[in-house]
């Protein structure tokens, strides 16, 4: 060592001053996803291609085409969540992922839709017409996943949404396109108005029966009729688009009022059936006990 110094180069140690600690854990892996939490996603994913799809079809003047394809993810929205339930493949990534496809496929492609076919003649309001209706969109979709996890919930308030859900709003704002294919001329202050009123219709408050606790269990004599009557469905919405969907839309208008009426109904009851509080004297605090904050009854935070 002192020989090596001398001639000016330290010597290179081969081996480490000590070896290294052989329990220390190893680095962490990720768990493979299973299967069946990636098919709704993929559900989803293809969803969103038609939303996209559907504005490019809209931009080039195909807008048959586009109805189509917005139609499609619609249906696909309609059976993602409930595929994801049936094989236990819910997750939060799909959560966030669905409410994202469904701005797109349900605020943006609709607005962009209407506007490149007839709001763009009125040029600044029918642009301001397309984008509320977008961002009422997402203002829907965000309120929705907020209240999904309000622990203050009542269990009944699940038969219902606030507001009429973005699928929905999608394909009833479209309605005016629909007449056109029929025959009734385009009518571009019409379609402005009716596009801002489905808009505040998803924004609202307005009790809008959700549907999603029908059809958990069917009897065994009604599974043919079933299968009979969706064969017969979407033979007609095939043969007859625009007629099935001018009167699918003009019937959901119809039932609103009667959602309405049915939410009326169960808080009577709820409020019926609660019992009443009995008025008794606050009770003195007890000596050497904290006193309950002020809102400790409010609940926590929602990110």
């Amino acid at each position: 060592m002192a020989q090596g110094r001398a001639h000016g180069y330290i010597p290179v140690m081969l081996f480490p001053p000590f070896e290294p600690d052989r329990n220390e854990p190893r680095r962490r892996r990720f768990r493979p996803v299973p299967v069946r939490v990636l098919v709704p996603n993929l559900i989803t994913l293809l969803a969103l291609c038609a939303g996209l799809t559907a504005i490019r079809l809209a931009i080039e003047g195909r807008l048959d085409f586009a109805m189509y394809a917005i139609v499609f993810a619609a249906m696909l929205d309609a059976v993602d969540g409930r595929i994801a339930r049936m094989i236990r493949g819910t997750s939060r990534f799909g959560a966030e992922l669905d409410s994202l496809a469904d701005f797109v496929n349900f605020g943006v492609a609709p607005g962009l839709i209407l506007y490149f076919w007839v709001l763009q003649d009125l040029k600044t309001a029918g642009w301001i017409a397309a984008m509320v209706f977008a961002i009422c969109a997402a203002l829907r979709l965000a309120r929705f996943n907020v209240m999904i996890d309000d622990p203050n919930r009542p269990a009944w308030a699940g038969n219902f949404f606030t507001g009429i859900p973005a699928p929905a709003g999608a394909i009833v704002v479209l309605l005016p396109i629909y007449l056109a294919f029929l025959g009734v001329p385009k009518l571009p202050v019409a379609t402005f108005l009716f596009t801002l009123a489905i808009a505040f219709l998803m924004v609202s408050r307005l009790p809008v029966f959700s549907g999603k606790k029908i059809g958990t269990r069917v009897p065994r004599e009604m599974v043919l009729p079933i299968f009979v009557v969706a064969v017969l469905f979407f033979g007609l919405l095939i043969g007859y688009t625009w007629e099935v969907l001018t009167v699918g839309t003009l019937v959901y208008l119809g039932l609103l009022p009667f959602g309405w009426m049915s939410y009326r109904n169960y808080l009577r009851q709820s409020a019926a059936a609660a019992p009443a509080e009995p008025a008794s004297a606050e009770a003195p605090p007890i000596a050497g006990s904290a006193a309950a904050p002020a809102d400790a009854e409010r609940p926590a935070r929602l990110n």
